[in-house]
């Protein structure tokens, strides 16, 4: 086919958009976008039995989310329409009625066959190569159904009426599809259309080289969003699932996979989904926001926790920032500024191994209330520990434990300046106290 790039994207609405239909979207989007093409989304709703209007939704604002905007499909109507199948049945029938009219169909048991040519059909695959299926054993490669005895069309002829319809140049799809290509590039021959080039990208295997199926960790699309994954994250993650940039960067934006990717830097082996990756990519994504706007990204999921927003809120995500891999952590990370959680007998367990910390907390509280610019709160730590001969290290634990209750979190400087003097010292005291035994209440 000739003129201007014209992809697609054909799911069937059966269920959530799984992450191999996300990719595939995704190859044909950048597919399109790089060569200043239009992306088209098509849905194959004729499994009457199987399809649901949430399916449908599901697809639809999982393509939203990963910003896979289409330029003809459902809510933007093209002169190639409808876009669902189970509207275009009148257009079937016309080009059916071509095929029986040149002998190429056939009646069998109420169904309708369609006629191979019996010779060897040799596909140009843009990722695969050159495969070649050979139709002259009918034993191996029988006449195929194209309409069944209840009227209804097969996938294979559909497919194929949709691509030639809608001027498709391009069809990238799973490998699962290989060996269907040359059973459609028959019918575009019976049909006497030119046929699109084909690109079938590789399956994506679990990490332990198994199938990955819909009940797999990371399958699902709307998963991604509900744990607080970046869109640009899962789409950087979903492209290396299959292409490689021919380097040694992954980190890539929106933009710098259109730039980069092409077809010809599709791996032909199977890819390895790897959730820890996944996770460390998304985690590069939140580090190079602005602290404003990982502030902006994480406040859905704060809210939704219940963790309350203060006038703070945005210091508190800053803080946190490069302790995260996903925004559903944020939440989890921060609540400690607004409530001192309960003591982690296990953590104060470690503080008591340090004979010096509940004297080193008692001088630091009295030095804290010393100090009039409390921007310089962290200064007094060291001074604390020279006044004892020790080093810094032997009082910063103690105090994280103090100010948040964990061992790990914010810098101690971002804690001070955000509790503030007041509260700062509340809470070391506090502390002490239980350093020393106390049992009274906070």
């Amino acid at each position: 086919m000739s003129g201007p790039v014209r992809t697609r994207f054909a799911p069937s609405p059966t269920g959530y958009l799984h992450i191999g239909g996300a990719r595939t979207a995704l190859f044909n989007w950048l597919f399109a976008r790089k060569h200043g093409g239009s992306f088209i989304l098509r849905v194959e709703d004729t499994d009457q039995a199987r399809n649901t209007a949430e399916a449908r939704e599901a697809i639809f604002s999982g393509m939203q989310w990963l910003g896979l905007d289409w330029d003809e499909g459902h809510g933007k109507e093209g002169e190639h329409g409808p876009y669902f199948q189970s509207q275009r049945t009148a257009i079937y029938e016309h080009w059916f009625e071509k095929l029986r009219a040149s002998g190429r169909v056939y009646e069998d048991d109420g169904a309708w066959r369609f006629r191979f040519e019996r010779k060897p059909v040799t596909m140009k695959d843009l990722v695969c190569g050159e495969v070649t299926i050979d139709y002259r054993d009918e034993s191996n490669t029988p006449d195929m159904v194209i309409r069944r005895s209840d009227g209804s069309f097969v996938f294979h002829f559909v497919n194929v009426v949709d691509d030639l319809e809608m001027e498709m140049t391009h069809v990238i799809r799973g490998e699962d599809h290989l060996m269907n290509t040359p059973k459609h590039l028959q019918l575009f021959e019976a049909l006497g259309q030119n046929p699109p080039t084909y690109a079938h990208i590789p399956l994506i295997l679990n990490a332990d080289g198994s199938k990955m199926s819909k009940r797999d960790q990371g399958a699902a699309v709307h998963e991604y969003e509900g744990r607080g994954f970046l869109p640009s994250a899962v789409n950087n993650f979903i492209a290396l699932l299959g292409w490689s940039p021919k380097d040694d960067n992954e980190i890539f934006s929106a933009q710098e996979l259109l730039e980069r990717f092409s077809l010809e830097a599709v791996n032909r082996s199977p890819a390895r989904f790897d959730w820890d990756k996944c996770q460390w990519l998304n985690q590069q994504h939140l580090m190079a926001l602005s602290p404003t706007e990982f502030a902006t990204v994480a406040k859905p999921h704060v809210e939704q926790s219940g963790v309350t927003v203060t006038a703070d809120y945005e210091a508190m995500a800053a803080s946190v920032q490069e302790k995260v891999q996903t925004l559903a952590e944020v939440p989890g990370m921060i609540d400690f500024y607004l409530k001192l959680p309960p003591v982690n007998e296990e953590i104060l367990g470690k503080v008591r191994k340090n004979n010096d910390a509940t004297v080193l907390l008692q001088d630091l509280s009295n030095r804290m209330e010393e100090i009039a610019d409390w921007s310089l709160a962290g200064d007094s730590i060291a001074k604390t520990a020279e006044a004892h001969g020790l080093k810094p290290g032997k009082l910063m634990f103690p105090l994280r434990v103090a100010l948040s209750r964990r061992s790990g979190g914010p810098s101690l400087d971002e804690m001070l300046a955000i509790l503030g003097k007041e509260e700062s010292i509340r809470r070391v005291r506090i502390l002490t106290e239980e350093l020393s035994g106390s049992t009274e209440n906070q």
